[in-house]
């Protein structure tokens, strides 16, 4: 069969994404898993004004598969599938998008939560693998169409011999070099691991069903020990959090998020080697393991995640750093964090004095730092050691226990509680019964 040619602007646009768009090939199998998962919903959404088309959700099902020895690589899944047109349209030119039109096609009433964009996501496969091969029944057909490209060069499209409904995506995965490891994605361990990374809740690699992520679970259907395991898995760490934050938010930015406050501070969390941020996600699949846009620096303690409709799969972090959707969640999300702050402080101060013990002292940074433009948020959560109470409290409380006619905070500099206490001019502002503060932090 005669060889069709990509458009000229479509092989400028795939030679740059392969070498330029994305640094990650791992993110490949995010874009393949993503294309099914559309397929998935697309069916299912038709199932459901389409008299003909009988599934169930709980038969829809993606699946991954590989060959060692052949170096092939299969994402299948039994969805919509595509036609010879579809598939000439969708994959013979570059950013067009099936799912996008699927989309903009429907009405408000019917928008379904269609993660990809089938166009751009999926010629990532090309990094990793040096031909594609799609075989496609739609589920409008009887004849199958077997789709094949190696770059470049074109595509040939074809009849095949497929008997089910959906896609069979195959990778030939290319040979290593000095380089790149590409046999790592014909291993399952890697595999399962990178599965686990972009889908929360898929856990096995035999079959990929479409599944809830727990915070978009409602907080009935969670326990307190679900999200306790999923913080200790997803964060690494072997105690559990102090805090736990389930939030969302509509509106302008529609999101969902699960913040955490751990219960002690990581090893570097003091260094220059720390990074902060939280996994943002779209639609259930993640977009960047860490970001830093989401938080202010005197929160960089919170752990979490962050999912969001309204942010494009393929978003890149300049694109991100740029977004108004993207600054209107992690204005809500410092307005949520401090406000539990508060209320801890008021309602369980024995837990609150605690974490302030293991992260004050990033909150007393972020009271001077950027010249004080933070302090008016942060003066109600600093604590500081009372000589009087011999115990930590709050400015506002030092304020309300002030002796009539003092118009003085008295504090005192030291590098521990007992050396301030030796000093002469302590002893002094004592023998007045006015209470003094006592800053031994180094900040």
């Amino acid at each position: 069969m005669a060889k069709k040619q990509f458009k000229s602007e479509s092989k400028r646009l795939l030679d740059l994404m392969i070498n330029s768009i994305y640094t990650n090939k791992d993110i490949f199998l995010r874009e393949l898993i993503s294309n099914a998962s559309d397929a998935l919903d697309k069916l299912y959404y038709r199932s459901l004004t389409d008299k003909k088309i009988k599934v169930k959700k709980e038969d829809l099902e993606i699946n991954l598969s590989f060959d060692k020895d052949k170096r092939l690589l299969t994402i299948s899944d039994n969805g919509c599938g595509m036609t010879k047109e579809e598939l000439d349209n969708n994959l013979g030119v570059i950013a067009k998008s099936g799912s996008l039109s699927f989309k903009e096609n429907m009405t408000k009433k019917e928008k379904t939560d269609i993660i990809g964009q089938f166009g751009v996501g999926f010629y990532s496969a090309f990094m990793v693998s040096d031909k594609i091969t799609v075989n496609s029944l739609s589920v409008d057909e009887s004849q199958a169409y077997s789709w094949e490209s190696k770059g470049i060069d074109g595509y040939t499209i074809e009849e095949c011999d497929k008997k089910t409904h959906g896609t069979d995506i195959i990778l030939h995965i290319k040979e290593d070099d000095s380089e790149n490891n590409y046999s790592k994605y014909l291993d399952e361990y890697e595999l399962k691991n990178l599965v686990r990374k972009y889908y929360e809740d898929h856990k096995e690699i035999e079959t990929l069903n479409s599944m809830v992520p727990i915070w978009k679970k409602s907080k009935d259907e969670v326990t307190d020990a679900d999200y306790e395991n999923f913080y200790m898995d997803k964060f690494s760490d072997y105690d559990k959090p102090l805090k736990v934050i389930s939030m969302s938010g509509e509106g302008l930015a529609s999101f969902k998020a699960l913040l955490f406050i751990p219960s002690h501070a990581p090893y570097d969390y003091y260094t220059q080697d720390y990074e902060k941020g939280l996994s943002l996600y779209s639609n259930g699949v993640l977009i960047m393991d860490k970001c830093a846009d989401l938080l202010p620096d005197y929160f960089s303690f919170v752990k979490g995640v962050v999912d969001s409709e309204d942010l494009s799969l393929n978003i890149s972090r300049e694109m991100l750093q740029e977004s108004q959707n993207l600054k209107i969640i992690a204005k809500n999300i410092e307005s949520k964090i401090r406000r539990e702050l508060e209320d801890m402080l008021k309602n369980d101060r024995e837990t609150y004095i605690s974490f302030f013990k293991t992260f004050g002292v990033q909150l007393k940074y972020g009271v001077y730092n950027n010249y004080g433009a933070d302090k008016d948020k942060l003066k109600d959560l600093v604590m500081f050691y009372s000589a009087h109470h011999e115990k930590l409290i709050t400015l506002k409380e030092y304020a309300e226990e002030m002796k009539e006619g003092q118009d003085k905070i008295y504090y005192a500099s030291g590098s521990s509680i007992e050396k301030i206490n030796s000093l002469p001019q302590v002893e002094q502002v004592r023998d007045k019964d006015y209470d003094i503060l006592y800053l031994t932090d180094y900040v």
